[in-house]
């Protein structure tokens, strides 16, 4: 085995294997660390966003009529789903190899700033490399509920989407994205859903208009929302929980944690090469991605900024250009921030909400428009929904919010109009095909 490397990628996920494969063909020697086989190509394609919005997809054509229907069908979809994630993985693999990358099985941990020791099913490895990348990702974090670590009817997100039967009741813990992805999820295949958090306030994100939009879209589906609650246990089934002075259960087939995700340092030896990490364990970056140590630089999640495919792709963008081109590109000039949440209908936002907008001090004008009154909306019979735009008075974009089917598609065009200043006027007057959700945005600007 080859042991010296110009380059060593850390982690499988979007931004290494894009490094991996691109300074390979750079003619650097290149290896991929990877301590999961069953995770090439990375947390994306295997326990994220592909599997988890192909069950979403598959979900809102879950049959109508009696429950055993119902769980035939959702076992059909788990089926799917695995052969899925098994030939992205193979497809992922194949294309680093043809590549020219070494991957390499095995656990990594730092013994200094240019080598590192490998556990592998063979024995610990030792590696040399010029220069390296954390591609590490993040790991879901648990909650240090009692009784939580001995339940064989508590999940993660990663691992509830590998459960073959359907749950006819569902508890999540946790009113975050990942929590209201699963909840719309599951109440469509048929589950009876509850969801439980500590905050008071549902969405504590978004503008209240928005979040009561959302909160209405999952109790019209049957969905029980507690929030204020403090969860003291878990038994089993059920869960226990005071809320208002009382003490009240929750009994249902499977509950899911769905509390969030912290960066993936453990047993890194980050101290042993002199990297420095934030308090919270992410990997301390600056705005090209370096780290505290000139040859170290770290990509996606475990820089502990914002959790998204994409935006570790674009980090893939900045380190290749801070080590093979001109240093221009920035975590600070990649344009506004968007994301959405694959709920239903899906929910898209983009740049300052109006809160946000009201605390900057900034002058500036709201645009509501209700889903219904979109024709297309009405053609895909998907009318449910709120878009919501804020403005300066010159025109200029400050952020949208679209609560509507489509968002995810629409919520790009307003990015890309933020980016280059484009202002509302010329969305209003922009000629967009017709029937399309899109041309709302003459109405809604």
């Amino acid at each position: 085995m080859k042991t010296k490397y110009d380059v060593v990628v850390i982690g499988f996920g979007k931004a290494g294997k894009t490094l991996a494969a691109k300074l390979s063909k750079a003619q650097k020697s290149v290896a991929l660390i990877e301590k999961d086989a069953d995770m090439y190509g990375g947390t994306c394609i295997n326990v994220g966003c592909i599997p988890s919005k192909r069950l979403i997809t598959d979900a809102q054509s879950s049959p109508k009529g009696d429950f055993p229907a119902k769980e035939e069908y959702y076992k059909n979809t788990i089926e799917e789903k695995k052969k899925l994630t098994a030939a992205l993985r193979k497809a992922n693999y194949d294309k680093l190899i043809q590549a020219g990358v070494d991957i390499i099985d095995g656990t990594a941990t730092f013994t200094d700033k240019h080598h590192i020791n490998v556990l592998t099913k063979e024995g610990v490895v030792g590696i040399e490399g010029t220069e390296f990348i954390i591609n590490t990702g993040s790991t879901p974090i648990i909650p240090k509920i009692p009784g939580a670590d001995k339940s064989k009817k508590v999940y993660l997100s990663e691992t509830i989407m590998d459960l073959d039967k359907l749950p006819a009741s569902l508890t999540i813990v946790g009113g975050g994205y990942i929590g209201l992805e699963f909840a719309f999820m599951y109440a469509n295949f048929g589950s009876a859903v509850s969801i439980i958090q500590d905050a008071d306030v549902f969405l504590p994100r978004e503008d209240e208009d928005i979040a009561q939009a959302i909160r209405s879209s999952l109790e019209a589906k049957g969905v029980n929302i507690i929030t204020g609650a403090q969860i003291t246990k878990i038994e089993d089934s059920v869960l226990y929980y005071e809320s208002n002075k009382e003490t009240k259960t929750l009994d249902s087939e499977a509950i899911l944690l769905a509390t969030g995700r912290r960066p993936n340092t453990d047993g890194l030896g980050c101290e042993n090469a002199g990297i420095t990490l934030t308090q919270r364990g992410a990997v301390e970056t600056d705005e090209h991605l370096r780290t505290s140590v000139k040859n170290i630089w770290a990509a996606g999640d475990v820089c502990g900024k914002l959790q998204f495919t994409y935006i570790s792709l674009d980090d893939s963008r900045i380190i290749l250009d801070d080590m093979l081109g001109e240093g221009k590109r920035t975590i600070n000039n990649r344009g506004a921030f968007s994301y959405s949440v694959f709920i239903d209908p899906p929910f898209s936002r983009v740049g300052m909400s109006e809160k946000e907008a009201k605390n900057a001090g900034i002058e500036y004008k709201v645009s509501n428009l209700l889903a219904n009154a979109i024709p297309k909306a009405k053609v895909l019979r998907k009318t449910e929904g709120l878009l919501k735009a804020i403005t300066k008075a010159d025109g200029t974009i400050l952020g949208a919010a679209l609560f509507c089917a489509e968002s995810h598609e629409m919520i790009n065009f307003i990015k890309l109009a933020m980016d280059h200043g484009i202002k509302a006027e010329e969305v209003r007057n922009f000629i967009f095909t017709h029937p399309t959700m899109s041309e709302s945005l003459n109405d809604l600007f």
